[in-house]
This record gives C-alpha cells, sequence and structure tokens, in this order.
C-alpha cells in the first residue's frame, strides 16, 4: 500500500498493539492474533503492519502459523496474494495449489509457518495485473506485459518477510519454494535457508504457458513442467 495512512481515532477495541521490531526508520507492529481452523488444521493467525515513517506508507502481512518453531528448522513458505486465483478460481496460475500445498505439508509435519504478504501479480496490483492479463490475451509471456507496462519482470520486496523471521527469532528455514529470488532475499535477510523444497501444484492447461517462462525467464525449479 503506498497512500498515506488515515489518522486513527483515539479508542480502544480492546486488541493489543505492541511494536516488535524497529529498523532506521520503519516499524514492524504486530496487530492482532487469533487461532484459524482450517481445512488443513487449526493455525495461529497473527497480523502485522509495517510503517515507513518518514514516506508515510504502510504495508502488511499475515502470519500463518503452526507447532513449537523453536527447536528446529521450520518449513517456511512466503506466499503473495493472488485474488484471482485463491477467491474466483482462476487456472491461469497455480497460486491457490502452491499455498494449499505448503498448508498441506506444513500440517504433515505439525509445525511451519506461511508469510502472505499483499503484493498482488508480483507486486504490481490487481489492476496492473489484470491489464498484464489483457496483454497476455494478445500474445505476450507474462514477463513481456510486465515490461510493456514499464515494470520489472518481479515487482516484490520480500524485507518484511524477513523481519517477521527476526521478530519470531527463526535463523534458519526449510522453504518451500520454487523461485530463486526468495531464496536470495531470505539469505541476504540473514536467514540461512538449510534446505530448498518445491512447492509445486498440478498445473492447469490455461497455465502451462505461464509456467513455462517462469521456468525458462525467471529461473523458477519447476520439475513438473
Amino acid at each position: 500500500m503506498n497512500s498515506k495512512l488515515p489518522e486513527r481515532p483515539k479508542r480502544n477495541c480492546g486488541v493489543r498493539i505492541r511494536l516488535v521490531h524497529r529498523s532506521g526508520q520503519s516499524s514492524l507492529v504486530r496487530v492482532a492474533s487469533t487461532r484459524l481452523p482450517t481445512m488443513f488444521g487449526v493455525f495461529d493467525l497473527i497480523g502485522f503492519e509495517r510503517t515507513n515513517v518518514d514516506k508515510g506508507e504502510t504495508e502488511s502481512a499475515l502470519l500463518l502459523m503452526l507447532g513449537d518453531l523453536r527447536n528446529q528448522a521450520p518449513l517456511l513458505r512466503i506466499h503473495s496474494q493472488c485474488l484471482t486465483g485463491e477467491v474466483l478460481g482462476s487456472l491461469r496460475c497455480d497460486c491457490r495449489g502452491q499455498l494449499e500445498h505448503a498448508m498441506s505439508a506444513i500440517a504433515d509435519e505439525g509445525s511451519g509457518l506461511v508469510i502472505y504478504e499483499y503484493q498482488e501479480g508480483r507486486g504490481i496490483g490487481l489492476m496492473a495485473k489484470l491489464r498484464a492479463y489483457a496483454l497476455q490475451d494478445k500474445g505476450l509471456d507474462t514477463v513481456e506485459a510486465n515490461h510493456a507496462l514499464g515494470f520489472d519482470t518481479d515487482y516484490r520486496d520480500f524485507s518484511l518477510a524477513v523481519a517477521v523471521l527476526h521478530e519470531l527469532e527463526v535463523r534458519q528455514v526449510r522453504l518451500l519454494s520454487n523461485n530463486p529470488q526468495k531464496v536470495e532475499a531470505v539469505t541476504k535477510g540473514g536467514i540461512e535457508v538449510i534446505e530448498l523444497i518445491a512447492c509445486e501444484a498440478p498445473p492447469s492447461p490455461y497455465a502451462l504457458s505461464y509456467l513455462r517462462t517462469k521456468k525458462k525467464k525467471m529461473g523458477h525449479s519447476l520439475t513438473i513442467m
């Protein structure tokens, strides 16, 4: 979110707001936590916000956590929002399948975490993503469409996820991902990736071209293609 935060009314809603991490002019705040029953089990759900004081910008992330993370390198999935796939059931991508695969793997192991970030369309936002889809309908691939709109191939910033990991005092992870950029971001953030585990779902025929482009042009490790 790149808009200036409105002034909040002074009221007590019964939610504890706690400052948990500060870096330069940015602060990470744990907003609230609850229990979330899912088809994969009951997870702890924690909301985080980070505000850049100088820029007046804020961004949010959700943490889904299961089990005790203290005595091992937990399974970790850093997942970006995909409204079209996760809510509308789009078959143009594998995002929903990846999220469900990760939650299932964590449930099977009995512990792990998903950090869910609001970075729709690899960070370009929902409306720009729809414009990119329209260009793909005309023959461009997902990378070419982003470039035609003036965006980088991948516009995301994973520093918020790294800040959450530091708050949890997680120093090592087994990363559920096919994306080398996530490995690089986590490692540069001071978290050791001791194992990279494929996070793949059976692809729809509508997603095959998209996945081939991710493998060929973005270096994603896709074994099912």
